[in-house]
């Protein structure tokens, strides 16, 4: 696998992000890079639209993936810009958190990018994925 560092991959994020407002609604002010087990890159923007039909950058970039035949997320990353112009890493929700999980069983060894320098395994961001839990 091709070793992408933190800065490249929160720089490859960066790159598609471009904001588009639409009817009161903004696409792509958050874009999300994601690196496979064979080093490919995938990216994708959040679309924000009403009654919940919208998603997120995080499943954008995994949908590309998908596409792309592979399924095994090695490390992923998502950016946002605030009001003042300074890109900030997000975390990923709790919908797309399950997601990654979903997609494939070895993602939650999937390194999740908090920051320059600062990653956890999605395992930790996501304790308890174990359905039906054990009683008692």
């Amino acid at each position: 696998m091709t070793t992408v560092s933190d800065d490249e991959l929160i720089a490859s994020a960066e790159a598609v992000l471009h904001p588009h407002p639409v009817g009161g609604r903004l696409f792509g002010n958050v874009a999300s890079t994601l690196v496979t087990e064979t080093g490919r890159l995938h990216s994708g923007v959040c679309i924000d639209t009403g009654s919940g039909t919208g998603f997120c950058a995080e499943h954008a970039a995994i949908a590309a993936m998908v596409t792309a035949r592979e399924y095994r997320i090695a490390r992923i990353v998502a950016v946002w810009r605030d009001e003042e112009g300074t890109l900030r890493v997000v975390p990923p929700c709790g919908r797309c958190r399950e997601f990654i999980r979903q997609i494939d069983p070895g993602n939650l060894d999937t390194e999740v990018v908090l920051g320059p320098r600062h990653s956890l395994r999605l395992r930790e961001l996501l304790p308890y994925q174990e359905w039906p839990g054990a009683h008692g």
